[in-house]
């Protein structure tokens, strides 16, 4: 009895798609220690990497809502833009504001970025890749506009600005204040989409729309909600930006949107909605974070660089494809039994 519980468990283990995805992290994560002569795992290159790419991090969230809805949006690198320019412009002539007042401010940018996406898909009925690619050229042109073409320094900034994304204090002097932002995000929305009915509802409406609207859920509302929040985390991203570069420029955030969708789709997140969790953003969040950092380590040039992130979302997108396949195939089997 105790085998064949042992071997249940772990057919469970090998047939989860994070645990492999964590195998290929570790193994990635070996290869360039092994490579980079014993840099990788040096501490405070693996801070760099996960302060460098916080944002990341953070934005993957609310794309994996928007997917998860079976919508997309490419224009989350304006949108952190956006907010980021605004928040710093006001920041810079009114420096007695707090640090918390300033991400408030790119939050509250993101929201309406959000807000007006959501409502033009959800209610206007234009298909996302049209309305959020409409809205990158849009948010990217307001940025300069209201920045009349310029940018916002270092010497802009305040110390205490600065130096938040540099400093350890809200992680008891042990973790990086951005990285704990993104581990406490995490948390909250895992909560959320496992043990609430706004959680149940996401997946429902990606899953089956219209099954979901006879069930009396509001897809409309519901789809707007994912992108709202899509827009605030990435206005808090925006924030996060130029705290941790000490500036803000016009062309800031100009192909993130690629690395967070990468980041869902290799961590199983479904092109066309209703699958995917928390836990596999992450690692592939990790993935995406450890080809940035790790590469360069390695002698691999920029350009291959990008080259391999596409080879890795074309395999991963692939794969979700192949084990949906597989999926429904099983389903149908057990319905004619």
């Amino acid at each position: 009895m105790e085998i064949m519980e042992n071997k249940s468990i772990m057919k469970k283990i090998t047939g989860s798609r994070e645990a492999i995805l964590l195998l290929i992290v570790a193994v990635l994560a070996v290869f360039i220690q092994v490579r980079s002569g014993g840099v990788f795992f040096q501490p405070d290159n693996l801070n760099g990497m996960f302060k460098n790419y916080a944002v990341d991090f953070v934005i993957a969230i609310g794309m994996m809502l928007v997917m998860l809805t079976g919508g997309i949006d490419i224009s989350v690198g304006s949108t952190l833009a956006l907010s980021g320019m605004c928040a710093s412009l006001i920041f810079r002539d009114n420096q007695g504001l707090p640090i918390v007042a300033v991400f408030a401010i790119a939050v509250v940018v993101g929201l309406c970025c959000g807000l007006l996406i959501g409502a033009v898909i959800s209610y206007g009925k234009v298909p996302p890749i049209i309305a959020t690619m409409g809205c990158m050229n849009a948010f990217r042109g307001m940025t300069y506009l209201v920045a009349h073409n310029e940018w916002v320094a270092a010497m802009d900034f305040t110390d205490a600005y600065k130096d938040f994304a540099q400093k350890n204090y809200l992680g008891f002097g042990m973790i990086n204040n951005l990285l704990v932002i993104v581990i406490i995000l995490y948390i909250i929305f895992y909560c959320i989409l496992k043990w609430t009915p706004a959680g149940r509802k996401i997946y429902a409406v990606g899953s089956n729309a219209e099954a979901a609207a006879v069930s009396g859920i509001n897809v409309r509302k519901v789809k707007t909600i994912c992108y709202v929040i899509l827009g605030g985390l990435t206005g808090l991203a925006g924030g996060m930006f130029t705290s941790l570069y000490a500036s803000a420029q016009g062309n800031m955030g100009e192909g993130l949107e690629m690395d967070c969708i990468a980041a869902c789709v290799v961590g199983g997140v479904s092109m066309t909605g209703g699958k995917g969790n928390i836990v596999g953003v992450f690692l592939g969040a990790l993935v995406i974070a450890i080809i940035g950092k790790g590469l360069p380590l390695i002698g691999v040039s920029q350009f291959w660089q990008k080259a391999i992130k596409g080879v890795i979302i074309l395999v991963f997108v692939i794969l979700n494809v192949l084990v949906q396949r597989s999926v429904d195939k099983a389903a149908l089997k057990r319905r004619e039994i």
